[in-house]
């Protein structure tokens, strides 16, 4: 059985990360596995990039859809809010040119594709043979272009008037990407197409979206290399990281920093609530843009990281993790702390109550609430024995139930279930 992942990047983004870490695990489980991405970064021989055809029509083609398709979008460009993410369409300018470059698979897994595959053309091109998973690690493939609603419930209903557009139009791009997307689905066989969701939160959003719903839905939690992430000495790695042996750190890790969804703000705010009844409390930050943070919070900013055994023995430096996500998936930073033995406090949005068990590795507590997270950090962080029980819970649960080996087996079985 000859697998194929499908993905923007190989290890730009949480996505891409967990894509390649599952492509890796079936490797390691003896599975023909391959990734196939518009950008590479990894020097990995089994995963390939898309080459753009540079014969003047195709060259030509793309221009002229790269406009249309810009012109569409700029139209919002003045009256889409600040702050948000990615709004992405339905289209792409590689059209059926993807599929002339893969070959030779039994299985399509596609992961995060935005800008990649063309759904109208992509689909109609798969081979009849061929079994498609398709891992959704956000709510776009059935939004009308939104990556997360932000409570927004139009995208049951068609989209359009679309808050993360600035539109007041029923009309407006959202509801011309819904409906493509629908009329796509529609037509696809049932059994041709499986979706996986990593986290519950998700499943049953598919579930009920219109545009999704008659497929069947598997939840299968994101696995890690548990000997990558796995706790290192902090007293070394403090030392290496020039962090005082005697702090107090609570960690936050976000590909950008700035996002608001990720909630930064928030554990800034909870962290000026607390910090008087911590002593010695250090934020320590990773991920793009450099936090701004108000005097009487120490903060020290790390910046990105993409080296894994790296990444490990910052998580290994710190006390706590804290996800002030708004809204997500299943963070693969909750998991990697967890495998480093670190305790969670977090807000209780998405699949972050998957992995976090109340009292036993961590604490959630109300969505967008900084009092109730400053009393959660100061639950954890002021006792010093109940902090290290948790953090070993944490690397408990992550050995029971998020080792890559546990994804690949189930992936692998979904992969051979008879259409």
């Amino acid at each position: 059985m000859r697998i194929v992942h499908l993905c923007k990047n190989d290890l730009q983004g949480g996505a891409a990360r967990a894509a390649y870490r599952l492509h890796k695990g079936l490797q390691q489980s003896g599975c023909d596995s391959s990734m196939f991405v518009v950008s590479k970064t990894s020097d990995d021989a089994s995963v390939s990039a898309f080459s753009k055809p540079m014969n003047l029509a195709n060259v030509v083609q793309r221009g002229l859809r790269q406009i249309c398709l810009a012109r569409r979008f700029d139209k919002y460009s003045k009256s889409r809010p600040a702050g948000l993410e990615l709004f992405s369409d339905d289209r792409c300018t590689f059209g059926r040119s993807i599929l002339g470059q893969m070959c030779g698979f039994d299985v399509i897994n596609l992961h995060w594709v935005p800008g990649f595959v063309d759904y109208k053309s992509f689909f109609r091109g798969i081979p009849g043979s061929a079994v498609v998973v398709w891992t959704l690690h956000d709510m776009n493939p059935f939004t009308g272009g939104c990556h997360y609603n932000l409570g927004c419930a139009r995208y049951l209903q068609g989209c359009g008037k679309c808050p993360q557009l600035g539109s007041s139009q029923e009309g407006d791009l959202s509801s011309d990407i819904w409906h493509r997307k629908r009329n796509v689905f529609a037509s696809i066989p049932t059994p041709s197409l499986r979706i996986v969701a990593p986290s519950k939160w998700l499943a049953s959003e598919a579930k009920a979206s219109p545009i999704l719903h008659k497929f069947p839905v598997s939840v299968i939690p994101n696995g890690l290399d548990l000997e990558e992430f796995a706790p290192r000495n902090r007293a070394s790695v403090r030392e290496l990281l020039g962090v005082p042996q005697d702090a107090r750190v609570l960690l936050f890790v976000a590909e950008d920093v700035g996002n608001q969804r990720k909630g930064f703000a928030l554990l800034v705010e909870a962290v000026a609530r607390c910090a008087r009844n911590i002593p010695n409390l250090l934020v320590m930050s990773l991920g793009q843009n450099r936090p701004s943070v108000p005097a009487g919070v120490d903060c020290r900013h790390i910046g990105p990281v993409n080296n894994d055994q790296f990444l490990s023995m910052v998580y290994s430096a710190a006390d706590l993790f804290a996800i002030c996500s708004l809204q997500d998936n299943l963070p693969n930073t909750v998991l990697e702390a967890m495998a480093c033995g670190i305790p969670i406090v977090g807000y209780a949005v998405g699949g972050i109550p998957d992995m976090v068990r109340n009292e036993v590795n961590g604490l959630t507590v109300t969505p967008g609430d900084a009092q109730a997270l400053a009393d959660a950090i100061c639950t954890v962080l002021g006792n010093k024995d109940r902090c290290t029980e948790m953090g070993v819970n944490a690397r408990r649960i992550a050995i029971q139930d998020y080792s890559v080996e546990q994804q690949a087996r189930r992936y692998g079985e979904l992969y051979s279930t008879p259409v």
